[in-house]
């Protein structure tokens, strides 16, 4: 039994992400303590404060030692934290004068903060790949289909026309401002957590500061100006921006969705998923997925944003409910990447379908434009008017707007170029060209 569809071996292949998944098992948390442990016992020999021939043998055990996460259960749930039973082992196997000198000067929340920075620094790394290949589906699916003319909907109802590149377009667009704040926040939260008991480093003495500069060193992550065991801003900010990425794949996945109805039928997305007694559907899957996880992570991090309220130096409670809920927010904004990345590349757009799907309306989605029209001839307020009154007979008819324009003034306005739904996507091409440029430029920086 489980109990998170992410690690599910039904559902996984639904909601997982293995590549994700690797970074945040327990073994890959052993692994990056480890790490932390071996860089700490090299960053102290180098400053005189352990022997030098102790930190080789804590690196050499550290790089071979892998034990059961199972072996460390019950140590972890005595703490409240994995590391005391860690480093119990870990000296054990060690064993020696030289086991003295494993975890000295620090605390168990340097070793946790530090490994999930370390592993959370080859999820932003894929992340953004993903981003980008995402994107340059997205920016070949606008520019292709720049001219593409379809209805705009307003509040779920015809609006006026617009291009399926616009649309794409904006799709596109928040991506690439949301690649941008990642990076920008990356430099603030691929930190090292290094402050001993209370974020003094008493612990060390004199050669602290020469020990969190080698440290740094070793683990190629910057210092920060003091320890932020009780400072969860940034990792706040982070999945923030995760929660703001899985919305703008969801807003793409439910405009899919509404596009895919059969009644619409102007997209088919992705491979589409069959029923189990109908076999005329192909259900859009994967853009459900998108709409899925991004309301999962919207309710996600309102319980995350909690753990930011830490009491005085630190905060037990708070830091396990990040525990908690960052690698879920995590693992669903790679999986709506991994599905959106997949589902793009594969999307059939129905030109036919829109262009038959412009003239439902009979012309009414074009009302605006014959006012505007019409309105260089006989004022605004006149104008309103007269169009209103030829919608009302369109409706009455079921006859064509721009049929019964002609029939209530003589005013000299190019009907024909009026109610052709191409004449009237205004700037749609010069915000297209915008994205784009924006889009090449940004993902490249």
């Amino acid at each position: 039994m489980t109990i998170s569809p992410f690690d599910s071996a039904l559902l996984g292949d639904l909601f997982s992400d293995p590549e994700i998944a690797a970074l945040f098992d327990d073994k890959a948390q052993i692994a990056s303590m480890l790490l932390f442990e071996s860089a700490l016992a090299a960053a102290e020999a180098r400053a005189g404060v352990i022997p030098a021939k102790s930190a080789t043998r804590i690196a050499e055990v550290c790089r071979e030692f892998d034990p059961d996460p199972a072996s460390l259960a019950a140590g972890t749930a005595s703490a409240g934290v994995p590391v005391p039973a860690l480093v119990k082992a870990l000296k054990a196997e060690i064993g020696g004068d030289d086991a003295r000198f494993v975890h000295f000067g620090v605390t168990s929340q340097d070793v946790v903060d530090s490994g999930l920075v370390l592993r959370l620094r080859d999820a932003i790394g894929i992340i953004r790949r993903r981003i980008r290949k995402l994107a340059k589906a997205l920016s070949g699916l606008a520019d292709t289909h720049r001219t593409t003319i379809m209805i705009g909907r307003t509040r779920s109802q015809q609006a006026v026309p617009t291009t399926f590149g616009l649309k794409a377009a904006g799709w596109l667009a928040p991506l690439v401002r949301i690649d941008r704040r990642i990076d920008s926040l990356s430099h603030d939260l691929l930190r090292i957590s290094f402050g001993g008991a209370a974020g003094t480093l008493a612990s060390i003495g004199v050669k602290a500061g020469e020990v969190e500069s080698n440290l740094a060193e070793e683990l190629e992550l910057p210092a920060s100006d003091m320890p932020w065991h009780a400072q969860r801003d940034v990792l706040v900010d982070f999945a923030a921006q995760l929660t703001a990425l899985t919305g703008a794949l969801g807003k793409m996945g439910q405009d899919l969705v509404l596009l895919a109805q059969s009644e619409i039928a102007e997209v088919q997305p992705g491979k589409g998923g069959g029923s189990s007694t109908m076999p005329h559907k192909s259900n859009p899957v994967q853009a459900e997925m998108l709409v899925t996880l991004a309301r999962f992570n919207a309710g996600q991090i309102g319980v995350f944003s909690q753990s930011q309220i830490h009491d005085h130096e630190r905060c037990g409670s708070s830091w396990l409910l990040e525990w908690l809920t960052l690698p879920q927010i995590i693992m669903a904004a790679g999986t709506a990447l991994a599905q959106a990345v997949d589902m793009v590349p594969a999307l059939k757009v129905n030109k036919d379908r829109m262009t038959e799907n412009l003239e439902l309306s009979r012309g009414a989605m074009l009302a605006e434009a014959a006012t505007f029209a019409l309105a260089d001839h006989i004022g605004r307020d006149a104008a309103d008017k007269l169009v209103k009154e030829a919608v009302a007979q369109s409706a009455a008819n079921r006859s064509n707007l721009f049929d019964e324009l002609p029939k209530l003034t003589d005013a000299p306005v190019d009907w024909a170029h009026v109610r052709n739904p191409a004449s009237y996507v205004g700037q749609a091409d010069v915000f297209v060209d915008r994205v784009l440029s924006t889009a090449k430029r940004g993902l490249r920086d």
